[in-house]
């Protein structure tokens, strides 16, 4: 894994812990904010007195207790990005480790926890990897081709993509071997069947930005194979 991925994982189990920490800061300061009862007076005129001065004294108070909460919120939100800044990539690794080895006690335990990678993108990876060979087709102009022309023309290039993995033979297996064991070094060769043409389409003609006739063969493919 990867100390991009580590540290995604890292920040995104702090912020989680950050939310959590401000939230309940914000509640107890709320319920810290709400004005007490007022002791009941002998009179109607001094009950209203009363009560109008400590609306204003409360608001008043709220007022200006809520700079003091927002220091209070910004200081834990610098705190503990200091903390994330302050880890080096085996601190993280460390952290992680025991994180993955609580889930994992969770889970042999009965737990329910959700997953901490989801299993949908680790199949549609997996699809993407095993799809087969097969003829797929992009427009594109002719500049684009990496030929040397220069031209506005479109036209439709087919390609070949996929994977061959059930073309592997004998011969891939041995040859495979045979390279981890250092008994082939130096020749360039390729040890796994390759989704390559096996028939080219016709000719292609397009003028270039001077006016000028070209006629280019064997661009595109016409049918794919595992070779």
């Amino acid at each position: 894994m990867k100390v991009w991925k580590f540290a995604a994982i890292a920040s995104m189990l702090l912020s989680s812990m950050l939310s959590i920490l401000v939230c309940r800061d914000m509640f107890s300061g709320s319920r810290e904010l709400s004005p007490l009862p007022s002791s009941p007076s002998s009179s109607r005129d001094s009950s209203s007195s009363s009560s109008s001065s400590s609306s204003s004294s409360s608001s008043s108070s709220s007022l200006r207790r809520s700079p003091r909460a927002l220091q209070r919120h910004g200081s834990l939100l610098a705190q503990y990005s200091a903390l994330l800044e302050s880890y080096t990539e085996g601190e993280m690794r460390q952290l992680l480790s025991a994180l993955v080895e609580r889930y994992r006690q969770a889970v042999n335990s009965g737990g329910h926890e959700l997953p901490l990678f989801p299993a949908g993108g680790r199949r549609k990876r997996a699809r993407a990897r095993h799809k087969p060979c097969e003829l797929r087709e992009l427009e594109v102009s002719v500049s684009e081709l990496g030929l040397g022309y220069e031209s506005d023309e479109t036209v439709l290039f087919r390609y070949c993509s996929g994977t061959c993995e059930a073309a592997v033979r004998s011969y891939d297996l041995s040859l495979k071997s045979m390279r981890s064991r250092r008994k082939i070094r130096k020749e360039k060769i390729r040890a796994r069947p390759c989704c390559r043409p096996l028939a080219y389409d016709d000719d292609v003609s397009f003028l270039d930005a001077y006016n000028r006739y070209y006629t280019v063969n064997e661009l595109s493919a016409k049918e794919c194979g595992c070779v």
